[in-house]
């Protein structure tokens, strides 16, 4: 069930910020800024444009975020590369775009069965999740300042031409799918490969792949997948909650001054915020246009959710025995679950 979040210090912050005098000593700093999704995209691109909208502003006209939208200037997979070498000043993507770069950054992404978005930003900004994922960029060595800049609630969790009523009917099947929640599927015969949204209708049309999950009903119908696809499975149980970074070239985070860096991080946050709030407000009325042009919406059975949960705690031990990152930094963030789970407990009501 999904609580509330109670995040007003980054709207305090921008208010404070918006009657703030310019610091006219302050140098002009540009920062182009290719982005993963596009701009149009709640959540996973829009997070980019509030930010992009309002630095000039904000700043007194000191920053400026140039946005280019993915392909425009660099391939959206060549992001992290070319901020940590200079290329360009910033990018905008989720931490687990790198992946295949740093198995253990895709924890800062979203986690199966992991946290909902106000438990994440939690860890994220009152634990140590912040600091756990500059470390590891750190250790991996990029030149990149990370922060958090933006979160969106849970996804669903696939789009099929058919019914899924057990493990087996799974067996097969070609699909998109992201992150950690790619290698559960893995372990039930699933030939999972990672598309960009753009990628997925012309490969469901042209029979590439079968089935899909890319995020929430509103991003979805960007895409199309309901014109093409009948049966939209829930809960997304491999992203809750799915968080979003502004990576920024740590030579140029360096040269700019305490207050154009307090425009950045507070612009950050209250972009979180809004791509939140955002984004649970826009999914039902999307859902209910979906079934009025034929899609079925079907949450799991208690037997699918658990065979999904099975298979990621092997998921999990086998990355914690592979990766000493990934053990890091899931011991850190179970524990402050294991913490929090007193609060989740006894301060909700339950849904009626």
């Amino acid at each position: 069930m999904f609580k509330i979040p109670f995040i007003v210090s980054a709207a305090l912050a921008v208010s404070v910020l918006a009657s703030a005098p310019a610091y006219s000593k302050d140098k002009p700093v540009l920062l182009k800024m290719p982005i993963y999704y596009g701009s149009h995209l709640p959540g996973l691109g829009t997070p980019a444009k509030y930010v992009a909208d309002n630095a000039q502003i904000l700043s007194g006209g000191t920053v400026k975020v140039k946005l280019y939208e993915p392909k425009k200037l660099i391939a959206p997979g060549e992001i992290l590369d070319a901020v940590s070498s200079g290329k360009v000043q910033a990018g905008y993507a989720t931490p687990g775009n790198w992946g295949g770069k740093m198995p253990a950054a895709r924890l800062f992404s979203a986690v199966p069965f992991g946290p909902e978005a106000p438990e994440y930003m939690a860890w994220f900004m009152y634990g140590n999740g912040a600091k756990l994922h500059q470390e590891l960029y750190d250790g991996a060595g990029y030149n990149v300042k990370t922060q958090i800049c933006g979160v969106i609630a849970p996804e669903t969790s696939g789009w099929f031409k058919n019914e899924i009523n057990s493990p087996e009917d799974l067996k097969g099947l070609k699909m998109r799918f992201f992150g950690l929640g790619a290698e559960v599927m893995e372990k039930l015969g699933v030939s999972t490969v990672g598309l960009p949204g753009g990628e997925i209708f012309p490969a469901l049309e042209k029979g590439a792949i079968d089935a899909t999950e890319f995020s929430m009903p509103a991003i979805d119908k960007r895409i199309g997948l309901s014109k093409i696809m009948k049966f939209n499975y829930y809960p997304g149980w491999h992203q809750q909650a799915t968080a979003m970074e502004l990576i920024i070239n740590k030579d140029v985070w360096s040269g700019m001054s305490e207050s154009q860096q307090a425009v950045i991080t507070h612009l950050c946050r209250a972009a979180t915020l809004d791509s939140l709030a955002n984004g649970e407000a826009i999914q039902a009325p999307v859902m209910r246009e979906n079934v009025e042009n034929g899609v079925t919406n079907l949450y799991w059975s208690d037997e699918m959710l658990a065979t999904f949960e099975s298979r990621w705690d092997e998921v999990v031990e086998e990355q914690k025995a592979d990766d000493e990152n990934f053990a890091k930094i899931w011991a850190d963030l179970s524990a402050f679950r294991a913490d929090y789970s007193l609060w989740e407990k006894n301060a909700f009501l339950p849904r009626k």
